[in-house]
């Protein structure tokens, strides 16, 4: 069966019906899960459809089952590079490069590498920065072997571009950390997967019976992975981004146009941070007074609604009116709740039962 699937995704490769590709890869796969070379193919065919994330994560799965598939480092390197993770494809590069010296296409890609390296840190001024991977891409001598999977790849450098979003998303910035805020209310933390790379952010969510969300963009700057983190909140999902350097992104998606930054310098005392741009900034306590307001005003229902109203009677309350609800609630086992001290300071709440029901104590 595995390998009926194996030749339909062979078949339709050759015939360019990449998604369909990777959909018998993927079938292929959840019956072979420890086939390496099934990853490294889906991989091959991900790189088609400009799913550059994807092929990296099938590469490194294909490179965990077998360390010597060097057309699982050469697929690898090959998404990294059109991610513009220079350092990351060129250390995938130089492994297959050990496993198969006389293949002269890993020395290339190294070389490719080491240049636009040398761009980003400033040793090339001569050469544009505008430049794309696959414009050097388009002048390699491939191997016939795998001259389809290199010169195919699209003429830009592009991010998953997802189809309408379902949820609203914001950023907020500070000079070491990036804040992206996706507003989805009352998902589950074990439906929600979030992945980071070096200048990638990939998240997804998977509701049951739902089609899945998948937000996945190439960062304006480069992130310390290690550093990052997320939170499911109840109303909003919370993802810190550690910046590598500390600059103002004046977006959050990279853009060609955005090339140059600007340096950012943390904040001394009182005075809010300010950065220079060309466009109008946004009033960011205006919106976190918005997204408070939202949450306060959010509509809940039964049980939930009369524990928000409790709570907000209580956080608001001065301490006499806070030592009130804490004596009368226990007090009287949870059927009394009152705000005057005067009145339940000084003596016993008695519990009472709801109209029709009879209040009894438990018996142990």
């Amino acid at each position: 069966m595995a390998s009926d699937l194996i030749t339909k995704a062979k078949e339709a490769f050759i015939d360019d019906h990449f998604e369909l590709a990777v959909d018998f890869y993927s079938q292929a796969i959840d019956l072979n899960p420890t086939n390496p070379d099934l990853f490294s193919d889906r991989a091959q065919a991900n790189i088609k459809l400009h799913n550059y994330t994807e092929a990296v994560s099938d590469a490194n799965k294909a490179i965990e089952l077998d360390p010597t598939n060097s057309k699982a480092y050469l697929r690898k390197g090959t998404a990294c590079f059109n991610l513009e993770e220079y350092q990351t494809a060129k250390t995938a590069f130089e492994a297959g490069a050990s496993l198969v010296p006389e293949d002269t296409r890993f020395s290339e890609w190294v070389k490719k590498c080491d240049k636009c390296i040398a761009e980003e840190n400033g040793g090339l001024p001569t050469q544009s920065l505008n430049a794309t991977p696959t414009e050097v891409v388009a002048k390699t001598d491939a191997a016939p072997t795998d001259a389809e999977q290199v010169n195919n790849i699209s003429n830009e450098v592009a991010t998953n571009t997802p189809a309408k979003p379902k949820y609203r998303h914001e950023l907020y910035q500070k000079p070491e950390e990036a804040v992206v805020t996706i507003f989805a209310k009352g998902i589950p933390a074990d439906c929600v997967t979030v992945n980071f790379g070096e200048q990638i952010l990939s998240v997804t969510i998977e509701l049951p019976g739902e089609e899945a969300y998948v937000f996945q963009t190439r960062l304006f700057g480069k992130i310390i992975p290690a550093k990052c983190r997320f939170v499911v909140l109840s109303t909003k999902i919370e993802i810190r981004l550690a910046k590598a350097e500390p600059i103002h992104w004046t977006s959050l998606e990279f853009s060609n146009n955005n090339l140059v930054v600007r340096s950012s310098n943390a904040p001394s005392g009182n005075q809010r941070p300010m950065y220079p741009s060309s466009r109008k900034t946004k009033d960011w306590d205006k919106l976190e007074a918005q997204v408070k307001k939202e949450e306060k005003d959010e509509k809940l229902d039964g049980d939930a609604a009369l524990n928000k109203f409790f709570r907000d009677i209580y956080s608001d309350a001065d301490e006499e009116t806070r030592r009130a609800m804490k004596k009368s609630f226990v007090e009287s086992n949870g059927t009394v709740l009152s705000t005057n001290w005067k009145e339940v300071g000084s003596k016993q709440v008695e519990g009472t039962a709801p109209d029709g029901m009879e209040l009894r104590k438990w018996e142990y």
